[in-house]
């Protein structure tokens, strides 16, 4: 039972982070200026605190390695995906690939959502 509610409950997380990029997405592109700074204003402090706190789960400890990906028997050396797709999405958007760093163009939806 604890097992099957486990699953439920990161179905439901999942979904709600799903929906929420889904209307920020809507809203960033059909919302009317005035809207769309009012949602500026609000959510972006919301997104940079969050970005801030999942690099902040994925820092790399003293040998390198990824806090929260290794294991004692695994261990994930940093950076881990969080991070690439931070440097893609944050740093890279329209800008000039830096040396030794790859910009790849944003995945679809389908793509993202391969997990839920």
């Amino acid at each position: 039972m604890k097992r099957v509610s486990g699953q439920i409950l990161r179905q439901v997380v999942r979904q709600g982070v799903w929906d929420r990029l889904d209307m920020l997405d809507e809203l960033a592109s059909n919302a009317d200026n005035g809207s769309l700074l009012s949602v500026a204003r609000s959510e972006l402090p919301r997104l940079t605190f969050g970005w801030g706190a999942v690099l902040a789960a994925h820092a790399p400890d003293p040998r390198g390695r990824c806090r929260e990906c290794s294991k004692r028997w695994r261990p994930g050396s940093a950076p881990r995906g969080v991070w690439r797709a931070a440097h893609e999405h944050l740093v890279c958007g329209e800008t000039v690939p830096q040396a030794g760093l790859r910009c790849i163009p944003s995945l679809s939806e389908q793509t993202y959502r391969a997990d839920i």
